[in-house]
């Protein structure tokens, strides 16, 4: 799913579009997102994040306070983090190893202290379907206004080969959010229409507008209600949906096609690497502290 919240004066103020895991008895979609026959008009006023930036971890590492905290989020964005995490927690808590995270890259900043961030990673262990968790916030207070992206990712082992688990939410404002849902599949739909049918379920056309957002307009509801009553429960849904049918599942997976999938499981690492944090990281938080971020992510990875 593919969700933007925008301010009124950008062209398109929501996009949804979503694809949800499914069996021979798929849940049902949230009201929000279900049998939308054309696009539903909504409307809110902007309403300041509440967020209140904690004591200065100082010199790129080491701050204080639980690093997955979500210190600088607004309220109900913060409660759906810790939702998230909750959920993942309590289910898959058995199957994971403890943090071997350093504390520099648990927590982390720029030498100017304008941009924070928290990363944490637990490895599945012996005997789990899953690869790794990786969790992690960033904050930073740029010239055209303030940052906060928050992730989470889960990667299964080539054990399975269901989907893997992305969710991030990008947020430049108070009245902006760019939210990203995601069951990354792991065989190639075109080749494997039996996997296509099993995990996923045609919801909307790609190119959908499921609910359209005039933000600022008279009468309007806030953000935060829109993040409570709309956003958390799709996102917690598909959380549902991923850790019943995807990461708790059996699956029976070939030797050969084990293969192919650590393969295609390398690949999207790799590509998460050099596309996405190599390119951005250091613009943000200065080369050295980058690499040390970047370089505990390749070492989880094992690429």
């Amino acid at each position: 799913m593919v969700a933007r919240i925008s301010h009124p004066y950008l062209t398109v103020p929501v996009q949804l579009r979503r694809s949800s895991a499914t069996s021979s008895s798929p849940p049902p979609a949230p009201s929000s997102l279900r049998r939308v026959a054309k696009p539903a008009k909504l409307s809110f006023k902007t309403a300041a994040a509440g967020s209140a930036a904690p004591a200065d971890g100082g010199g790129g590492g080491g701050g204080q306070g639980p690093a997955m905290d979500f210190p600088y989020l607004s309220p109900a964005h913060r409660d759906l983090m810790l939702d998230l995490l909750s959920d993942t927690e309590s289910r898959l808590g058995p199957h994971l190893l403890p943090s071997s995270v350093p504390p520099d890259v648990l927590s982390f900043q720029s030498d100017s202290g304008n941009c924070k961030g928290s990363l944490d990673i637990r490895h599945g262990a012996d005997g789990s379907k899953v690869d790794l968790i990786l969790q992690s916030w960033l904050h930073c207070e740029l010239p055209f206004g303030v940052l906060d992206i928050t992730t989470l990712f889960a990667y299964l082992r080539p054990e399975s080969d269901a989907p893997h688990l992305l969710m991030e939410f990008i947020q430049n404002g108070p009245d902006s959010l760019v939210l990203f849902i995601d069951l990354l599949p792991r065989r190639d739909l075109v080749l494997h229409a039996d996997y296509l049918d099993h995990f996923y379920q045609h919801v909307l056309s790609p190119t959908a507008i499921a609910v359209g957002i005039n933000c600022g307009a008279e009468g309007a509801r806030p953000l935060e209600e829109l993040m409570r009553e709309l956003v958390a429960g799709a996102a917690k849904e598909v959380i549902g949906v991923w850790l019943d049918r995807c990461a708790l599942a059996e699956r029976e997976v070939t030797e050969g096609d084990r293969t192919g999938l650590v393969a295609r499981d390398d690949l999207i690492k790799r590509k998460t690497v050099e596309i996405d944090l190599s390119a951005n990281l250091p613009r943000l938080f200065g080369q050295q502290v980058a690499s040390r971020v970047v370089g505990a992510i390749q070492k989880a990875f094992g690429i």
